[in-house]
């Protein structure tokens, strides 16, 4: 039996994304015992996953502890991986494959890759499906060029059915009518600079009840409670009551409970609408002006899953431009990706969900 790792440190959306990874080794090596190294932290998202065989977790201070990261080191080795497949190719990551003494070790090209991989693959701007760019390139570790378009596999998220109830329950007890939609916003991204401004996100919840008549429940962490706060305010006092603030999940299976008895997911690109695709629950997604569209616009198909970006309005922009310089510019970029832009996508999005 072949025993392989896969690595993807950081990100929740990170995790999920490379774990068609490991489904896609056990369907095509049966026989292998597959674990997946990752962050603590991101463990809920890969929970139950029946392609999965262990999860080997790390915590991020471990690299900061020279001591304790020496040990994890020691406890990769005695695994005796035959396979390492790195889908993170940063420096943990890079040591941890080359401390596994693993025969095969894969991950992405760069100038120091040789040093630590026994095979690289370079990253493609090139896209072949509506999978994302991010996706494909993960596919590109394990399928030759030509075979990246017959192997795509969209993550998932494996809840049980008593978390599905405990969900229901909750829901039910905080006065949520099961029968008038319910939807789940995004209402902040991963940062600032990547969070619409706080006045268009008020005016594209406002539309969004307009049009629905639905209720409303937002995705964000007891840290960014203030700032929730502070886009509450500037919905139309005669909305409000559409919005049940205290109903929010106090830990990610229990948010990802809530999330799969949504009827949509719209707001801010990030975790939260890669693991509404997971669960196959429509989104509508504004991205960042300085992040690539095209990389994490995954599964886009303009009815159930759409996003816009500021490129789809000033496509002139974005010819040979550089990310990093959008990057120190995306508050003045932000003011252009305007409601008046955004509301016509949206209307549309809603209205093909609620009639499907």
């Amino acid at each position: 039996m072949k025993k392989i790792l896969v690595i993807q440190q950081k990100m929740i959306g990170d995790v999920l994304l490379s774990s068609i990874l490991c489904e896609w080794i056990k369907k095509h090596v049966p026989e292998s015992e597959v674990h997946y190294c990752i962050h603590a932290n991101t463990l809920p998202v890969v929970q139950n996953n029946p392609f999965i065989d262990q999860v080997v977790l790390f915590n991020p201070k471990k690299q900061k502890n020279k001591k304790a990261f020496w040990k994890f080191l020691k406890q990769i080795r005695r695994e005796h991986y035959d396979t390492v497949i790195d889908a993170y190719g940063k420096t943990e990551s890079n040591l941890i494959a080359w401390s596994s003494r693993a025969p095969k070790r894969i991950s992405y090209k760069k100038w120091y890759s040789r040093f630590f991989y026994t095979e690289t693959v370079t990253r493609k701007p090139i896209v072949y499906t509506n999978a994302g760019n991010a996706l494909e390139d993960r596919l590109r570790l394990v399928v030759p060029e030509d075979a990246i378009a017959e192997n795509i596999l969209k993550p998932k998220i494996y809840l049980t059915e008593s978390e599905r109830q405990e969900a229901k329950k909750r829901l039910v007890s905080d006065g949520i009518d099961g029968n008038k939609p319910l939807i789940m916003i995004g209402i902040l991204g991963s940062a600032q600079n990547k969070s619409l401004p706080h006045k268009t996100m008020a005016q594209l919840i406002d539309a969004t009840i307009a049009q629905t008549h639905g209720q409303l429940i937002f995705n964000f962490i007891p840290s960014q409670k203030e700032e929730v706060l502070q886009i509450y305010k500037l919905i139309d006092h005669s909305k409000k009551s559409h919005v049940f603030l205290g109903t929010y999940g106090k830990g990610l299976r229990e948010f990802l409970g809530l999330l799969s008895h949504c009827s949509m997911l719209i707001g801010n690109e990030g975790g939260a609408v890669n693991m509404a695709k997971a669960l196959n629950i429509p989104t509508f997604t504004v991205f960042s002006p300085w992040i690539h569209k095209k990389a994490w616009n995954l599964f886009e198909d303009g009815k159930h899953h759409v996003a816009v970006h500021l490129s789809d309005f000033e496509p002139e922009r974005y010819q040979n431009a550089s990310m990093k310089v959008f990057k120190k510019q995306s508050d003045t970029l932000y003011q252009k990706l305007t409601f008046n832009r955004i509301q016509p996508y949206l209307k549309k999005f809603i209205s093909g969900i609620l009639k499907s």
